[in-house]
C-alpha cells in the first residue's frame, strides 16, 4: 500500500483551500462519493446531507470566518460546491445515530483506539501520541497528510480525509490529537460546533491546556472523544458532548481511550449502542499492553496498535466480510506521533501487514 499523498498549502484561509482543492482534487471526489453512499445506505439522500449541513454554516462562520474561506476554497479548488465540502466537514453530526435496521444490527460500530505516552513514561524521554483509525475501508483511497503554513497560526501536519479541515495531527508548537467517536443520549438534538471543525481550531493552541480553556468555551452538537498531548508531557483526554467537555487523564503512564465515556460524571452518557461492544475490550487490551513494559517506545507502539489477538474486534481490526462494504469498520491506518521530534509515523493500511513511513512537519515550518 503506497503512502498517502502529502498536500503542502500555505496563504490565506482561502488560498490554503484552494490549493488543497486542487492537488488533492480526485480524493475529494472519492470523499464525496463515498458519503453520498454511507448517508444513502442511513437513509439520508446526499441533497438532504448538504442541506443539513448547511444548518452549521453560521455556526462555523461565526466561530471563526476563516474555516468557512477554507471550506469554501476547497470547495473552488475541487470544482465543487461549497455545501457539499461543508457536508464532509460537519458529517459526524450529521450522520443519522441509527443504524439500518436488519441483520446488520449485530455489527460492531466502535471506532478507533487511541494511546498518549508522557515525557516520564516514554523510552526517549519525549512525549508519544498515536492511534489506528478505524472506519470504512473505501475511505482510505480518500486521505490525504496536509501539511499547511498559514498566516496567523502555527504550521501544522494533519492525516485528514480529503476535503476535511483536520483531522489527526500536530502543530509547530508540539501539541498532538487523536479522534475518537462516541455517541451520547443528548447528540444531535440542535447544531453545535462540528468537532473537525474543533479539531482544527485546537491546532492553532500552543499546549493541551490551552485546548481546553477553548473547548469549554465552545458548544457541541454531538459527541467525541480529543486525546491530546503536548511536547511538555501533559496528557489529557477531552470528552466532548453536548453536556461540555470532561477532561480524562492519567494517574501514572500512558492514557488510552476507545469509544465509550470514561469520566466518572459521563459515563451515564453513553447511547449504549448494543454494537459498540468492542470499545471495552480493546481498552483493556490497550492498558495491558502498555502496562507490560516500563516505558514505551516508536516500535513498543507499532506493536500495540498491530495487536490482532481479538480477532475481528482487535486493535487492529479487520473487517466482517458478511456484512456489506458500508457496514464493514476496520483499520484504515494507523499512525505514531514523535511530538518532540515534529515526526508523524504513517501506516497506510493495517498496521499488522503495513511498514510505517516518517513525515516530518519541518519542510512545511519552511515553506
Amino acid at each position: 500500500m503506497s503512502m498517502f499523498p502529502v498536500v503542502d498549502v500555505s496563504g490565506s484561509a482561502f488560498e490554503r483551500g484552494r490549493k488543497h482543492g486542487e492537488v488533492a482534487k480526485a480524493r475529494v471526489e472519492r470523499s464525496l462519493a463515498n458519503y453520498a453512499r454511507l448517508f444513502s445506505y442511513y437513509g439520508v439522500a446526499w441533497d438532504e446531507a448538504q442541506r443539513l449541513a448547511v444548518g452549521y454554516r453560521d455556526v462555523i462562520g461565526n466561530f471563526d470566518a476563516r474555516m468557512l474561506e477554507e471550506i469554501d476554497g476547497i470547495a473552488s479548488g475541487a470544482g465543487r460546491t461549497a455545501p457539499e465540502i461543508l457536508a464532509l466537514n460537519v458529517r459526524t453530526e450529521i450522520l443519522p445515530l441509527d443504524r439500518p435496521k436488519g441483520p446488520v444490527e449485530s455489527m460492531d460500530t466502535g471506532e478507533c483506539t487511541a494511546i498518549a505516552v508522557p515525557r516520564d513514561a516514554s523510552v526517549m524521554g519525549e512525549t508519544l501520541l498515536a492511534q489506528n483509525w478505524d472506519w470504512v475501508e473505501a475511505q482510505r483511497d480518500a486521505l490525504i497528510l496536509l501539511r499547511a503554513h498559514e498566516e496567523r497560526g502555527a504550521a501544522y501536519v494533519t492525516l485528514t480525509e480529503a476535503g476535511m479541515l483536520a483531522k489527526i495531527g500536530f502543530n509547530a508548537h508540539g501539541l498532538g490529537m487523536c479522534l475518537n467517536i462516541l455517541r451520547s443520549v443528548f447528540d444531535g438534538r440542535e447544531a453545535g460546533m462540528p468537532v473537525h471543525i474543533a479539531l482544527r481550531a485546537f491546532l492553532d493552541c500552543r499546549d493541551v491546556a490551552d485546548a481546553i480553556l477553548l473547548a469549554r468555551t465552545l458548544k457541541f452538537a454531538g459527541s467525541s472523544n480529543v486525546l491530546m498531548a503536548d511536547r511538555g508531557g501533559d496528557c489529557a483526554s477531552l470528552e466532548l458532548s453536548p453536556r461540555g467537555v470532561r477532561v480524562v487523564r492519567s494517574e501514572s503512564g500512558p492514557l488510552c481511550h476507545t469509544n465509550h465515556f470514561l469520566h466518572a460524571e459521563a459515563t451515564a452518557w453513553d447511547a449504549k449502542l448494543a454494537a459498540n461492544f468492542s470499545s471495552a475490550p480493546r481498552l483493556a487490551r490497550a492498558r495491558a499492553i502498555a502496562a507490560a513494559r516500563p516505558k514505551l517506545g516508536v516500535e513498543d507502539l507499532k506493536r500495540l496498535l498491530s495487536d490482532e489477538t481479538e480477532g475481528s474486534v482487535s486493535i487492529c481490526r479487520k473487517p466482517d466480510q458478511s456484512l456489506p462494504a458500508e457496514a464493514q469498520t476496520h483499520t484504515v491506518d494507523s499512525i505514531i506521533m514523535e511530538l518532540g521530534r515534529g515526526v508523524m509515523h504513517v501506516a497506510p493500511d493495517e498496521p499488522a501487514r503495513t511498514a510505517y513511513e516518517p513525515v516530518a512537519l519541518a519542510e512545511a515550518i519552511a515553506a
